[in-house]
């Protein structure tokens, strides 16, 4: 097995570090990576991103949003938390959590973390989650990653995933809210997380020695891995635009009036769009409707549109941040 080394922070070069390496290095040899992100909400490939992230909250506390391409449910990164990701041969087609992550446990136990693969695909500690583990299977390679809640700030983490779902009605897979813990708390030695990284990379590798069994990139290996950073994953279209369908809901009383919105969103735009209510207006609503059609589903988008359009001429009276909040919260 070789060991990559990648100190970036940025989770969207980091994922695409990954999926550069899972896919195209040389398939003769096993990799692993341990990798730490800056404050960021990783939403499995099949997950509505609108969905699972308070988004008022995260952009309060500037946390990015990035989508990976394993399956699974969102997890908060932050400088306390360690990514760790396993690339080898795959046995078969079918997903084996238990197989891949022997070392993982191994390497935690002899720290003195009493740790267990619990359900399908978590590691806990005394039944809180400090880890939670995806994989992916393609071309016979499996990409097995997951994080570890080192030091992680919990209070943000519950924040930055606390979702009011009521009113969205999903085809994407859903997270499922665990108590967590910090490996910190559970340790026999007294360590920062850079040396837990050290640690864990010579317990993993079966070496005092990690340099000898460290792979350097070149520089075209690089320029591709930069590549998916800027095609990929920094893009809208990637993050948010890849979500599957959902419907939503939601309904307000004014004082002119009451109004509920329903709307159908597809590669995250509005592709159907209804307003109900007893309000009056000059015009006719199906005008407003039909030109919501075709608009970004996220604030920041739907808000400039919103500059643009006299909403008393549909509702009687309506501040535009709150048919905002309407549209989107």
């Amino acid at each position: 097995m070789k060991y990559i080394e990648n100190y970036s922070n940025d989770p969207r070069y980091n994922l695409a570090f990954e999926e550069y390496c899972f896919k195209y290095l040389p398939r003769d040899e096993d990799y692993l990576l341990l990798w730490i992100n800056s404050p960021a909400i990783i939403i499995g490939k099949n997950q509505n991103t609108i969905e699972e992230v308070n988004s008022e909250y995260i952009k309060m506390k500037g946390i990015q949003v990035v989508r990976r391409i394993t399956g699974g449910g969102a997890v908060y990164h932050d400088l306390g938390n360690l990514n760790f990701s396993i690339i080898t041969n795959a046995e078969g087609s079918k997903i084996d959590f238990k197989k891949y992550n022997i070392s993982i446990l191994e390497a935690l136990i002899k720290l003195g973390v009493k740790c267990e693969l619990s359900g399908r695909n978590d590691i806990t500690i005394e039944g809180k989650k400090f880890s939670g583990i995806a994989q992916s299977i393609w071309k016979d390679r499996v990409l097995n990653h997951g994080t570890l809640l080192f030091n992680t700030e919990l209070d943000v983490l519950n924040n930055a995933l606390n979702v009011k779902k009521d009113k969205i009605e999903s085809k994407g897979v859903k997270s499922v809210k665990s108590r967590v813990t910090n490996i910190k708390d559970h340790l026999n030695v007294d360590v920062d997380i850079e040396e837990f990284r050290e640690i864990l990379a010579r317990s993993i590798l079966n070496t005092d020695d990690v340099e000898a069994k460290t792979l350097k990139l070149n520089e075209e290996q690089l320029q591709e891995i930069d590549k998916l950073f800027q095609e990929k994953y920094s893009t809208w279209e990637w993050n948010y635009g890849s979500s599957p369908p959902f419907n939503y809901k939601n309904y307000r009383r004014f004082p002119f009036g009451s109004v509920e919105v329903r709307l159908e969103v597809k590669h995250g735009s509005i592709s159907e769009c209804k307003i109900y209510g007893d309000f009056f207006g000059t015009e006719d609503i199906s005008i407003l409707e039909k030109r919501l059609i075709g608009q970004k589903y996220e604030k920041e988008g739907l808000g400039k549109f919103l500059k643009e359009i006299d909403l008393k001429e549909y509702f009687g009276g309506i501040r535009k941040e709150d048919f905002l909040d309407l549209l989107i919260n």
